[in-house]
């Protein structure tokens, strides 16, 4: 008995890089690899934007930059990790790297000299001095011709 039907062999890891590259765009599983986003938390305190990044292990004096790039807060760097244990005639070593690139919105330019950046314990903290000052409320004075102004004004 013969049949009709039409086989095709299926690729399931073909089919995930598919629907991967179409939610995520053209990365390669190797991009995917050494690229990382670290938590990050944004709040306000006062008038200040304070922005925190979650970056243990990084050696953040030499590959992280943090830059102001128009309205934009642009957090970046390159995270490498290695870590070696040895114990009873076994060696166990685990690497870590990728970069990363966090950009926050600051809704207006700011001057570099309001920005400043600490870092403790695995956390670097980026403060925006004054990103949320309130505009100082300046009256204006509305301005109405006088009854003389008008008639002349009607004359001419």
């Amino acid at each position: 008995m013969a049949s009709n039907a039409l086989f095709l062999r299926r690729d399931p890891f073909r089919e995930f890089e598919s629907l991967f590259r179409q939610a995520f765009g053209p990365s390669t599983m190797e991009e995917m690899d050494t690229a990382f986003s670290p938590a990050a938390e944004v709040h306000r305190e006062g008038e200040d934007a304070v922005v925190r990044l979650e970056l243990p292990g990084v050696d953040v004096a030499n590959d992280v930059s943090v830059e102001v790039l128009g309205r934009d807060l642009v957090i970046s760097g390159e995270r490498r990790d290695e870590r070696s244990e040895e114990s009873e005639g076994r060696r166990l070593q685990e690497i870590r790297y990728g970069s990363f690139r966090r950009a926050f919105g600051l809704g207006r330019p700011v001057a570099a000299d309001a920005v400043t950046a600490s870092y403790d314990k695995g956390v670097l903290t980026v403060r925006v001095a004054g990103i949320y000052a309130e505009a100082t409320g300046q009256k204006i004075a509305i301005t109405t011709p006088t009854v003389g102004e008008i008639t002349e004004g009607g004359e001419s």
